[in-house]
């Protein structure tokens, strides 16, 4: 029997993968493209889920956020795809709240509020300078920042001018792509002020040694110039969900648990080699995917084994998120009062500790308010970096999972609280998301440290009672990492542009959130899409002889 041909073939349903074929299937509406994932989801590391007994929140086990003032691929997408959906469909976000000054922030085991850092600098238990004291962790960032780069903290600079100063900027007579992030800040801050950055800051691999050029545009993006988040009503995930129905009605195609194992290219086509014996033939590949998947692919892919400098420009970061419900609100007693008498609780946004907990959001409503009383839900540990390594002996092994063809691992002692055992109590996937909380069992062992660690956290002689969690842990395979950040020495504005395309007269395409500006972000995976589909839409792919890029991006 022959082969299934195809024209073009994207292998990931991610956003980069799934907006590639949207976009791909208006411009060629005769072509066959086929979006293939090997999970049973379509989002990639957007997974958004209803927990049980609360109908007006949605856990975001995977991204959660968007930048509304930075991020404007992702801004017009949302209002692109709003002006086809039907009104019950349409994306609607909400303020999504971070830090509140009363919230919590335990440090070196004292209790301080976010506000302290500031109006109380002498109970911050670190021996910083005198330059430091009285500053947030992301002020002390920022002003490093400024004396390693003069001038681009200018609130006026965009994003894109930013990343130029940095592109040309020397540090000590030296590129600034040359220097790792936590090596400049060093130069620049106390080793004091550099922990409690760390600590204070909730994030473990933001800080570390990336590649300076791009971490110090990144950071203040995200933490250092006013940022305004949003949060998605319905969860991020309606995003590429929305994305592939368009796509399929469109006729385009989807095919979840087609898990690929390598390809060739010969005689110019693609042969795909999938885990359940189908060999499927293609004109065109796209590999929407990030570095780990790459890297699975890559034994049978020969291809693969040409760009491997491309691939390994970059390291994946690990992160897990794990949600936990509740009868109610109880960190609401938390609060403190104020110089006017007044109770203030505190109800949203996040708090902070160097316990292996690490970041606690107190979760909002589907709206953005908080949760003022009935069932409630924590984003009870947002962990990432190397402070993940705490939660290793609790957590499944990241491999098996994938290699057992599941999309995720299983968890062998799940926790099971009141509300998993009320079957009632279980709600089905909703509107247009296809996973449930169940699907996403935690380790009966990691909830259960968790619980004890919120308890000291937050200051209580008792350990609130979980009704329920979910968790997902983004170093497995194939994801490799929540996100994927910029290895020291490489040029990233040459590498984001080559493998998009990486042998030149082949028409093989790379695109996603690893090789990006906007690592860790949708927006990155859109804009990889951009340059990608750019490239794809030139004149048509000539028979030429194979010449490989990968010689001219390797660091000087």
């Amino acid at each position: 029997m022959a082969n299934e041909q195809i024209d073009i073939a994207i292998v990931g349903g991610g956003v980069s993968g799934v907006y590639s074929a949207w976009k791909l299937k208006k411009q060629f509406p005769d072509q066959r493209i086929v979006v293939f994932e090997g999970s049973d989801h379509i989002g990639g590391r957007l997974l958004s889920v209803k927990p049980p007994e609360i109908p007006n929140m949605t856990a975001e086990l995977g991204g959660m956020r968007i930048l509304e003032n930075t991020q404007h691929l992702i801004v017009n997408l949302i209002d692109t795809l709003n002006g086809e959906l039907p009104p019950a469909e349409k994306i609607t976000l909400y303020d999504f709240p971070v830090d509140e000054p009363q919230n919590l922030a335990y440090l070196r085991g004292e209790y301080l509020r976010l506000v302290d850092f500031a109006t109380r600098p002498d109970k911050v238990p670190y021996n910083m300078s005198f330059l430091e004291k009285g500053n947030g962790p992301g002020a002390i960032i920022v002003n490093a920042i400024e004396q390693i780069v003069p001038g681009i903290t200018n609130p006026d600079l965009k994003e894109e001018e930013r990343r130029e100063m940095t592109k040309e900027a020397y540090f000590d007579g030296v590129p600034l792509y040359q220097w790792g992030f936590w090596n400049l800040l060093y130069r620049v801050i106390s080793s004091e002020g550099y922990q409690f950055s760390m600590d204070a800051g909730g994030y473990d691999s933001t800080l570390v040694n990336w590649n300076a050029s791009d971490a110090i545009p990144w950071y203040l993006s995200d933490f250092g110039m006013t940022p305004k988040y949003k949060g998605f009503t319905n969860g991020f995930q309606q995003v590429p969900i929305a994305l592939a129905e368009l796509f399929e009605k469109d006729k385009g195609e989807v095919r979840l648990e087609r898990k690929l194992r390598g390809f060739e290219y010969t005689n110019g086509q693609f042969t795909l080699n999938f885990n359940d014996g189908q060999t499927i033939t293609a004109g065109k590949l796209i590999l929407a995917m990030p570095r780990r998947a790459l890297d699975l692919l890559q034994p049978e892919s020969p291809l693969l084994q040409q760009i491997q400098p491309l691939i390994k420009s970059v390291t994946p970061r690990p992160l897990f998120k794990l949600f936990t419900t509740y009868a109610n609100p109880w960190w609401r007693i938390a609060g403190f009062t104020d110089a006017n008498g007044k109770f203030v609780p505190v109800q949203s946004g996040r708090s902070v500790t160097d316990l292996p907990v690490r970041q606690t959001y107190y979760w909002p409503n589907s709206d953005g308010t908080p949760a003022v009383n009935g069932r409630a839900m924590l984003l009870a540990s947002y962990d990432d970096g190397n402070n993940i390594g705490f939660w290793d002996g609790l957590r499944p092994q990241r491999s098996e999972g994938w290699k057992a063809g599941r999309s995720h691992s299983k968890v062998v002692d799940p926790f099971i609280g009141d509300d998993d055992k009320n079957e009632k109590s279980a709600l089905p996937a909703q509107g247009r998301l296809n996973q449930t909380w169940d699907e996403y069992q935690a380790p009966r062992r990691m909830v259960d440290e968790i619980a004890r660690q919120l308890q000291q956290m937050h200051g209580l002689d008792y350990t609130p009672l979980v009704k329920s969690a979910a968790f997902r842990d983004w170093g497995e395979d194939p994801y490799g990492g929540g996100w994927n950040s910029w290895n020291i020495g490489v040029k990233s504005w040459e590498v984001k542009d080559q493998i998009t395309n990486p042998i030149a007269g082949t028409p093989l395409y790379i695109c996603g959130e690893a090789y990006s500006d906007g690592q860790g972000w949708v927006e990155g995976a859109l804009q990889t899409a951009e340059i990608m589909l750019g490239k794809f839409l030139q004149a048509p792919v000539s028979s030429a002889k194979q010449t490989s890029h990968v010689s001219e991006l390797q660091p000087s």
